[in-house]
């Protein structure tokens, strides 16, 4: 009896780890109705009779995005939401443009693995894995080098030279996601309370509500 108890534990942990992704399309493709109302896991199948293929089509990685800002970089997302035909795909991608010295600050991607390729410059990238070690998994990547990011982990990539650089990023989902660690932390809808995050960063309240006036 204990062996079919474990064996049945067995089956249910490779189930939910053969479904630890987006769904497979079940048919050629289910372009995403962005006018229906019914919420589901995903996107509503769009009616294949009315498909085009602008559907299935995006125009504008060749242009360069505004690093004009705080953190100096931008990323121009190419996801479900701009390419309806990407639903029950699983797959996406992003142009990140990057200052000089401009960085993709510590982020992560709650639903995809990343492979990024360095496509003009020189950069710097990194990730943590998670807890208790907390360790730092970092290289200078090349114009043409590959990096992976591994689904859920902290990430960040930083322009380490004098000259503006770009990179494609590609995902393991039709809608990745994003956190922005800092924005998450301080600029939360309402704050998190500064008692709280003084504690979690041994720092002083004040500091606190100096970060947050921030974001």
């Amino acid at each position: 009896m204990a062996s079919k108890f474990l064996l049945l534990a067995l089956l249910a942990i490779t189930s939910s780890i053969a479904s630890a992704s987006d769904p497979s399309s079940l048919q050629d493709f289910c372009v995403a109705d962005a006018k229906n109302s019914v919420l589901v896991n995903g996107l509503v199948c769009k009616d294949p009779k009315l498909v085009e293929a602008n559907d299935f089509f995006f125009s504008g990685l060749h242009l360069a995005g505004n690093t004009s800002n705080a953190v100096g970089s931008s990323v121009t997302p190419v996801n479900v939401a701009q390419i309806a035909g990407l639903n029950a795909f699983g797959i996406s991608v992003a142009r990140i443009d990057y200052a000089p010295w401009g960085i993709n600050p510590p982020h992560t991607h709650p639903r995809a693995s990343e492979i990024l390729t360095v496509l003009e410059g020189r950069l710097k990238v990194g990730f943590v894995t998670s807890n208790p070690e907390n360790r730092l998994i970092t290289k200078v990547l090349e114009k043409g080098d590959v990096f992976v990011f591994p689904v859920g982990l902290v990430h960040f990539q930083q322009n380490v030279g004098y000259g503006n650089a770009i990179a494609i990023a590609a995902l393991s989902s039709q809608n990745p996601g994003v956190i922005t660690i800092a924005n998450a932390v301080f600029g939360s809808k309402p704050d998190i309370s500064a008692d709280i995050l003084a504690k979690a960063f041994q720092v002083e309240k004040n500091t606190v509500y100096n970060f947050q006036s921030k974001f």
